[in-house]
């Protein structure tokens, strides 16, 4: 009977998501570090300060299909406005370049 629980209990613990995932805090760490960081994983989950966290990947290829990648900027010990990388979102009418002459 234990052995049907126990297997049961660590089935579920390995499929549960992360939610406990360690975030790396930008203004902790240096301009480069995090660009590095970002390079090397691809995708990042960063926090930009206080509570706030965001998904930072590498490059387009790392978004969804329909989504688009947008510059994202954060403050590091060294530079307030550090390229970080790219955040994935939909876009809107405004990212749609409608001057076509």
């Amino acid at each position: 009977m234990r052995r049907p629980a126990l297997a049961l209990l660590l089935g579920l613990a390995t499929a549960m998501p992360a939610s406990g995932q360690n975030r790396s805090a930008t203004p902790r760490q240096t301009c480069m570090d995090v660009m590095n960081l970002v390079k090397r994983e691809g995708a990042v989950v960063l926090s930009t300060g206080g509570n706030a966290a965001e998904r930072i990947v590498r490059d387009r290829s790392f978004c969804e299909f329909t989504e688009i990648a947008e510059l994202r900027f954060a403050p590091t010990r060294d530079n307030p406005q550090c390229p970080i990388g790219y955040r994935c979102k939909e876009p809107g009418y405004e990212d749609w370049d409608w001057d076509w002459k």
